[in-house]
C-alpha cells in the first residue's frame, strides 16, 4: 500500500478456520464477533504508529482515524510522505516529487477499518495463533485478490473497545508489497476535527 516492504509484525500461521475442532471453532467465532464489536464502537482513534521495512527501516509518526472513512498518517519530521483518506479515497502524497496518487478506499486493505457497516465475518477468518491474549485476524475479498489483504492484530483489554486494542496490521497488496504497522498510546473516542484530513496539492503552483 506505502510501496514499502516491512518486516512481519509476527508470524502467522494461514490455517482455515473451518478446519479446527469445534470447540475452538466456537471460540473464533466468538472472536471474530469480538472484532466487528470493536470495529463498530469505534468512532475516533489517535496513535502513535511506526512502520518498518524487511531492510529495517523505521519511520514514525501520527495515526488520527474518524469513522467513516477519514484517515491521517503524518509522517515524522523530515519525511515528506503523508497518506490522507477522505471523499471515499485514499491519497498518497510524495511532496518531494510533487506526486500524488489516488484510489478508492474500498480497493484498499485499509477499507477494514474505515467502513463501520461493513460485516467483516462475510470476508474475514480468525488466524489461529498459540497466544490466547492476542486475536489475529485476516481480511480479504475473494473476488478481488487485486485489492490485497490485511491481518488485524489485537490484544485483549478489558477497557478497549469490544475488549479489544488494536495493536497494529500486516498489509499484503497486490504486489505482494507488505506493510506492517505498530500502534502505540492509542486513544479512542476523542474529539477531532475535519480538518485534520486536509492537505495542500503539491501539483498547485502560486
Amino acid at each position: 500500500m506505502f510501496n514499502t516492504r516491512p518486516a512481519v509484525i509476527a508470524t502467522i500461521a494461514a490455517l482455515s478456520v473451518a478446519a479446527v475442532p469445534s470447540p475452538i471453532a466456537a471460540q473464533a467465532t466468538g472472536d471474530l464477533a469480538a472484532v466487528q464489536k470493536h470495529l463498530q464502537s469505534v468512532t475516533t482513534m489517535t496513535a502513535d504508529f511506526s512502520q518498518a521495512d524487511r531492510n529495517g527501516k523505521v519511520l514514525t509518526g501520527v495515526l488520527t482515524l474518524k469513522k467513516p472513512g477519514k484517515l491521517r498518517f503524518q509522517y515524522e519530521k523530515g519525511v515528506p510522505i503523508l497518506i490522507v483518506a477522505e471523499g471515499g479515497a485514499l491519497t498518497f502524497i510524495d511532496y518531494s516529487v510533487k506526486q500524488v496518487q489516488r484510489w478508492p478506499i474500498k480497493n484498499s486493505p485499509l477499507g477494514v477499518l474505515l467502513d463501520p457497516s461493513r460485516d467483516i465475518t462475510r470476508y474475514a477468518k480468525l488466524v489461529p495463533g498459540y497466544d490466547n491474549r492476542v486475536v489475529s485476524v485476516e481480511a480479504n475479498d475473494p473476488k478481488h485478490p487485486e485489492y490485497g489483504r490485511i491481518t488485524l492484530v489485537f490484544a485483549r483489554d478489558a477497557a478497549a473497545p469490544g475488549g479489544l486494542m488494536l495493536q497494529g496490521w500486516v498489509a499484503l497488496d497486490s504486489q505482494n508489497n507488505r506493510t506492517t504497522i505498530r500502534l502505540s498510546k492509542q486513544k479512542f473516542g476523542g474529539p477531532v476535527s475535519d480538518n485534520t484530513f486536509r492537505w495542500n496539492d503539491p501539483r498547485r503552483t502560486r
